[in-house]
């Protein structure tokens, strides 16, 4: 199954991007289902990282569709960069495609592979090794990997991959409820070496993007 990411950038993204009217014109278009990724206010305060000078105001991502009659549509209400991806569900969250927020905290992180690893040892890297321990030391409830094949919209930034983290909506304010430690100091702080030091193994200490957003899924029909 093909999938497609859009960044998006823009005023009011959050109200733009899931308007009923937007999506009768993606499913013009051919898209069946989108989900829309955005910051509201029970998301406001969670831990942010802007690698890129302008700040990601939220994501866009269709399935089985041609990429470029979506871009132009999406280009109506925001400017975009959009990622043909190979997708790769590792902890399938709960869905449901009516379009309410999906409960918690659904932080996206975009990847840049550092240029001392060749991609294939930073896919084996990332996809066989950091995946067991970003499941095992964090309190994930959904896990959904991105690589990027490459870019669809002209003039794409660089991305190398794309990870959207389900958390409970505690994790925006709560660092134990971020790290499943249960309150134990000693714990977070075990969980907390052990993931930074696979983070790092993947050259995620930096150039790196992390969005905290809520999740909507639509079903156009």
């Amino acid at each position: 199954m093909s999938k497609v990411i859009f960044a998006a950038w823009g005023d009011d993204l959050p109200t733009r991007l899931r308007d009923g009217a937007l999506h009768e014109r993606l499913a013009a278009v051919g898209v069946r289902r989108v989900q829309v990724n955005v910051a509201d206010d029970l998301v406001e305060g969670a831990m942010r990282i802007d690698h890129l000078a302008e700040p990601i105001g939220g994501f866009v991502s269709v399935w089985d569709v041609d990429a470029a009659p979506v871009a132009a549509v999406l280009a109506e209400v925001a400017t975009v960069a959009g990622y043909a991806v190979d997708e790769r569900r590792r902890l399938d969250p709960p869905e449901h495609w009516d379009g309410r927020r999906a409960d918690g905290l659904a932080n996206i992180a975009v990847l840049r592979r550092p240029a001392e690893l060749d991609r294939a040892e930073w896919l084996r890297r990332w996809m066989v090794e950091h995946t067991a321990v970003g499941i095992r030391t964090q309190a994930t409830f959904g896990y959904v990997q991105n690589i990027v094949e490459g870019s669809v919209t002209d003039g794409a930034p660089v991305v190398d991959g794309i990870v959207e983290e389900l958390f409970p909506i505690e994790a925006v304010s709560d660092i134990h409820a971020f790290y499943g430690s249960g309150g134990d100091d000693a714990e977070l702080g075990r969980r907390m070496t052990v993931l930074m030091d696979s983070v790092g193994r993947i050259g995620a200490g930096h150039d790196i993007d992390l969005v905290p957003t809520v999740r909507h899924l639509y079903d156009l029909g």
